[in-house]
């Protein structure tokens, strides 16, 4: 035993499954308000999230709406509805919330099996836009209790879908390392689509671009394309089955999380050499595509083999619907993914590339700096200013100088120091509708953690109730009652709603328009980093909490941390034990996936006294005196270790083996 400065250091090898620093804070302190909004949002969304699973659902917890759901798409936004009660519940939420999000995965699962989409509890097919969104339900599970035979089965089974092993699902092709279609799932590639495919979002469909520049009775100039007229549509049918549905696409690259997720539980090699084969693959046709992130691939391997050889324009590529946004996000994903498996930050240099190609391309339009997102046939066009998010990510991993240049590089014509409360007061330009996805404060985050905004973790973190109180209002109106969208008349209804319940498309994305369970400030505080990408990021961050006492992920009661300060080589962590009678056991993890190291913390009291100590590890645990607190200043080493979804107190060696099954 060790003592120095109200400091105890033990090494306790019976409390987890590797031997790591222990150590005793018993100096008093005063926390900041952050602290204790911290535990106000926590006990809020501890109380809301059964009121939103109550107020939406039967008792089976199925979802109370229609008897009937047609086309491919669907089951991505009831999983995104309520996915954030297994990621709340992994930073902090009771067991109520957890047992509420087992309970909304297999009955989503269940009801969208039966309206056609999901088999054999995955989608039969969709895209990796799709796929991206609703899976992050799936990857959440992993901070959660990482023994569940349960979700470690279906990650190597949905895995599977992905590496060609799969019997059925032969979506990928190991030889050539691609994907066979834009739309893939359990059911394999889907090559021909149907009108019914389509069906329900032809409405939505109908405010967007064209696919092509030759669909009949459009002019493809006014950025517009009724797919609700009956030609127009048919039209769109045969010529995405000509062009569109064959080959790979860059959107794919979503599957790497899937892939990174099923290897975070296992470490199965060849899962993750699948993964970085694709990259690779990818990384190979930019660069005999002279640079460019082509959008097209056919069966054959050949770029635009189905596109008159044209590299743009297709599946959710550079021309339809969103342009650079599909093509910047999963190669962003991607390249994280595989930094994290790796350690090896040159993958990192496929987003960088696009990011530098669009940035050469910038122009000067009265006197503002915009860059191209789309790519039409007579060239680069949809100037827009740029945006530093994607960069934000990208700097996160690798915390190199150089992605914080070209971050710094951009111009400020939107104000990076605002907080936004998604839906209300709007959000960053270029993120698309906010009130779906509810991240919206990424760039003043980034300015917090480059030490402006010193208010920021209050603000945000006010924001977040705001956000809770309006969304429970919403929840709990007339409009909010789920047996009156069908009824729906904006023009009576006693709340804003930031779509059009009337219309398919839109009405399926209803219950995210009313669910009170959202935390981005919280959740940027803790992990010390962004909220995760929403189409289709694991959750990274610099920092991960369990309760020492329970045994479970998630800050111990009562108890609150933030991250203030992140470099390559260090960062802070604020904690305290608010509890004025009680102690607290707090469990801090280097990396979300436990993928660095702590090597030393320095600890500083409120009075000022301080210790400096030996970690090497990948946990440290802080026995928290009541009313205790400390700055922690740790230096690391980051992606050292192997990513794994194991816990101070669960190993991958006193897991229960995955079910293999019958051999035919």
């Amino acid at each position: 035993l060790t003592i120095d400065c109200s400091l105890l250091i033990l090494y306790d090898p019976e409390m987890s499954n590797q031997s790591h620093p222990r150590i005793s804070i018993t100096t008093p302190s005063t926390p900041g308000e952050w602290a204790h909004l911290e535990r106000e949002i926590i006990d809020k969304l501890n109380a809301a999230a059964p009121e939103f699973v109550a107020r939406y659902t039967r008792s089976d917890g199925s979802l109370i709406w229609r008897d009937v759901w047609p086309s491919m798409d669907g089951s991505d936004d009831p999983y995104e509805a309520f996915m954030n009660l297994a990621l709340f519940y992994s930073i902090g939420g009771n067991e109520e919330v957890y047992q509420l999000a087992r309970k909304m995965w297999d009955a989503i699962t269940m009801q969208w099996t039966e309206y056609g989409q999901i088999y054999r509890e995955f989608d039969g097919y969709y895209d990796w836009m799709h796929h991206g969104e609703g899976y992050l339900y799936h990857y959440f599970f992993g901070l959660t209790k990482p023994e569940s035979l349960i979700d470690r089965q279906r990650a190597a089974r949905f895995a599977s879908f992905y590496t060609g092993e799969d019997k059925e699902a032969k979506n990928y092709d190991p030889v050539k390392k691609q994907m066979l279609s834009p739309l893939t799932g359990s059911k394999g590639p889907r090559h021909i689509v149907t009108h019914e495919d389509w069906e329900t979002h032809r409405t939505v469909l109908d405010d967007y671009l064209a696919p092509y520049e030759d669909v009949v009775k459009t002019d493809f100039s006014s950025m517009l394309c009724h797919w609700s007229d009956p030609e127009i549509y048919d039209d769109l049918i045969k010529k995405m089955n000509e062009r569109m549905n064959r080959g790979d696409v860059p959107l794919n690259l979503n599957s790497t999380s899937l892939l990174t997720h099923a290897y975070m539980y296992s470490h199965d090699e060849s899962t993750k050499q699948i993964a970085l084969d694709y990259i690779k693959a990818w990384t190979k046709r930019r660069d005999d595509n002279g640079g460019i992130m082509p959008d097209n691939i056919g069966t054959s391997g050949k770029i635009g083999e189905f596109n008159d050889g044209k590299w743009w324009g297709g599946y959710y590529g550079w021309r339809w619907p969103h342009g650079f946004m599909t093509i910047m996000e999963p190669i962003t994903n991607a390249g994280m993914n595989a930094v994290l498996m790796t350690g090896d930050y040159s993958y990192l240099d496929l987003p960088r590339s696009q990011f530098d190609l669009i940035w050469s391309l910038r122009k000067e339009e009265d006197g503002v700096t915009k860059v191209p997102h789309r790519h039409f046939d007579a060239g680069w066009a949809d100037y827009r200013l740029p945006s530093a998010r994607h960069m934000i990510y990208i700097w996160t991993t690798s915390m190199a100088q150089e992605d914080l240049d070209r971050i710094m590089a951009l111009p400020r014509d939107n104000n990076w120091d605002a907080i936004y409360v998604p839906g209300v007061s709007g959000g960053e330009k270029g993120t698309g509708r906010d009130t779906k996805h509810y991240i919206a404060n990424t760039l003043p985050w980034f300015q917090f953690i480059q030490g402006h905004l010193p208010n920021y973790p209050t603000e945000i973190l006010q924001a977040n109730l705001e956000l809770i109180k309006i969304q429970l209002h919403k929840m709990r109106s007339n409009t909010g009652n789920p047996r009156n969208w069908d009824s729906y008349d904006p023009a009576t209804a006693d709340v804003v709603v930031g779509l059009d319940l009337r219309v398919p498309g839109y009405n399926i994305h209803a219950w995210q328009e009313f669910n009170p369970v959202y935390f981005e400030g919280l959740a940027q505080m803790l992990f010390g980093a962004p909220m995760h990408i929403s189409h289709g990021g694991l959750q990274h961050g610099k920092v991960r909490y369990f309760d020492g006492e329970k045994s479970r992920p998630g800050l111990p009661e009562d108890v609150s941390a933030m991250v203030d300060q992140v470099s390559a080589e260090s960062l802070r962590v604020v904690v305290a034990n608010l509890n004025k009678s009680q102690p607290r056991t707090l469990i801090l993890q280097a990396g979300s996936f436990g993928e660095n190291r702590f090597d030393k913390v320095t600890i500083t009291a409120d009075d000022g006294s301080s210790s400096t100590h030996d970690v090497n590890s990948k946990w440290l645990t802080l026995d928290m005196a009541a009313g205790s607190g400390a700055t922690l200043n740790f230096t690391y080493t980051r992606y050292v270790n192997k990513p794994t979804y194991e816990t101070p107190y669960s190993s991958r060696a006193d897991w229960d083996p995955i079910i293999t099954g019958r051999s035919q």
